[in-house]
């Protein structure tokens, strides 16, 4: 398993929709199991396919760290291939987010409490499941990633002022994280592996 570079909010392939994701892709399942390994490094909870520069409908989660706290269901580690939610209660909730493309920003975000999801799972077994509270949060999140939505998209134009500076910041790559960040430079950037890699 490899440790991936995290892309940052600035990079293309985070403002496009992902592409579908077919079960003869090669290289998938080490890619999955890249994305873990990345997401556990960088003390995550989830970590979507265009994070690491690849335009898959495809994301990783495991929030045991957060539903513990909270005294919610454990789900463990989930793969959610070519993912599609609804809202199911217009119920909604305010909640400070973060995300590993957005080093140093945390914000908070209002998200409806409870979402259907239908997805595939790594053997590209269908699912249909209902979740609420923490799990369903962060599902959204990563879900968003495969439609180009991040999550500073939600705020309003006060807050979005107020992290202009800090948004500069990560876009120079003067911004650290405790994991490895995608180079800046076309020619620095550590390629991944893959056939099915976004070209950027």
């Amino acid at each position: 398993m490899s440790i991936l570079p995290v892309v940052t909010y600035d990079d293309p392939v985070l403002r496009k929709p992902a592409d579908p994701v077919d079960p003869d892709h090669p290289e998938l399942q080490s890619f999955i199991d890249d994305l873990f390994e990345t997401m556990y490094e960088a003390n995550g909870v989830g970590l979507a396919a265009p994070q690491v520069g690849v335009s898959l409908a495809l994301f990783v989660v495991d929030a045991d760290a957060i539903t513990e706290d909270e005294d919610e269901e454990d789900f463990g580690p989930g793969v959610f291939i070519n993912p599609e939610i609804e809202t199911v209660e217009q119920e909604k909730w305010d909640a400070e987010e973060g995300c590993l493309s957005l080093p140093e920003i945390r914000e908070k975000v209002t998200r409806p409490d409870t979402i259907r999801i239908r997805y595939l799972d790594r053997e590209f077994q269908p699912h249909e499941e209902v979740h609420n509270g923490w799990y369903a949060r962060v599902l959204q999140h990563e879900y968003d990633h495969l439609k180009g939505i991040l999550f500073i998209d939600y705020l309003g134009a006060f807050r979005k002022r107020l992290i202009r500076k800090k948004l500069e910041e990560i876009r120079q790559g003067s911004v650290k994280a405790e994991y490895p960040l995608a180079s800046k430079s076309q020619e620095d950037s550590p390629q991944i592996d893959y056939k099915f890699k976004e070209s950027r």
